[in-house]
């Protein structure tokens, strides 16, 4: 059976998020009002799951910490918590991504490259949502971080 082609966010989906993809009508403006709430939308829901998630890993860690007498058992929640925060961290960074996003919609430059200017296009945006670079530019960009490990 072929599987079901889904568009991913990060660790979410547009599905996940209850939000289905944005359909395009003939001869319509990019980055119009509907287009740029629909973004909207994707990117408020995305942050509100993030910070459901955030209060989850508080509260989880309250409740599970425990002074553990055995060094191993000890260890091994530290580790636990420890992979807890890095992800927390770098949902953080993703946050400020979002609202930065949003705020971008707000002033109506969501969806062009910062680099060349040109249109991101609705499915790179649904896929990611923070981005900020066309597919050519990302890619060059990319090229260039792996030449000179910058």
């Amino acid at each position: 059976m072929p599987q079901k082609k889904v568009k991913t966010i990060g660790n979410t989906t547009l599905s996940n998020l209850g939000i289905s993809p944005y359909k395009e009508k003939k001869g319509e403006e990019y980055m119009n009002d509907n287009q740029a709430e629909h973004f909207r939308t994707i990117l408020k829901t995305w942050r509100r799951q993030l910070m459901e998630e955030v209060d989850r890993t508080v509260h989880h860690m309250q409740d599970e910490a425990a002074n553990f007498p055995d060094p191993v058992d000890r260890a091994a929640q530290e580790e636990e918590f420890s992979l807890e925060l890095r992800t927390r961290d770098r949902e953080r960074k993703l946050l400020k991504k979002i609202v930065e996003s949003v705020q971008k919609i707000d002033d109506e430059e969501y969806g062009y490259c910062e680099s060349c200017g040109v249109e991101i296009g609705i499915r790179r945006l649904e896929a990611r949502p923070t981005a900020e670079l066309c597919i050519d530019c990302k890619t060059l960009a990319e090229i260039k971080e792996r030449q000179y490990g910058s």
